[in-house]
């Protein structure tokens, strides 16, 4: 009886091995955290996509007060402040609809001549909200105007069936 056992403790090595034994807890403590959670456990990890789709664009317009067409003070401030709406209105349509832009070059004699550049902007813009309106040193006012990411979307896609459909 004794020569089974031999072989037993003998072959008892090679065939543990191959295997390894931990002597670990099956309990992990979590990083930044003194909670113990279990190894086997799934845990939750939110993605964060690489360019984040904002919620709004911007877009902020300026006007100068002492060029409006107006000789009376009041007047001229609130021309300005119209003007630098209408320019974050700009603003806004470059961004929802992009720009066109024509541009001409002269050369002569390896020579630049001269540069021409056009651009134009078309588009509708609809529920713009006024961020803010303040005046910047004493001769401008500045307009900041916000459009929900849902508006430009819309927009967008009334823009592009519209294209479509000539």
């Amino acid at each position: 009886m004794r020569a089974p056992m031999r072989t037993l403790l003998v072959l008892g090595p090679v065939i543990l091995s191959g295997c390894t034994m931990s002597m670990t807890s099956p309990w992990q403590e979590s990083a930044g955290n003194a909670a113990m959670t279990p190894k086997n456990t799934i845990v939750e990890t939110k993605v964060v996509p690489v360019v984040e789709r904002r919620s709004a664009i911007r877009a902020t317009g300026y006007a100068v007060i002492s060029v409006q067409p107006s000789d009376v003070d009041a007047q001229q401030r609130l021309l300005a402040i119209r003007a630098s709406k209408l320019d974050a209105y700009r603003g806004l349509t470059e961004q929802v609809y992009g720009q066109y832009l024509d541009a001409t070059t002269t050369v002569a004699d390896m020579a630049v001549l001269s540069d021409t550049f056009r651009t134009q902007v078309e588009g509708v813009i609809y529920g713009a909200k006024v961020v803010s309106i303040a005046p910047v040193g004493e001769d401008t006012y500045e307009t900041t105007m916000s459009l929900d990411q849902d508006v430009v979307d819309d927009l967008r896609a009334l823009y592009l069936a519209s294209i479509a459909s000539r």
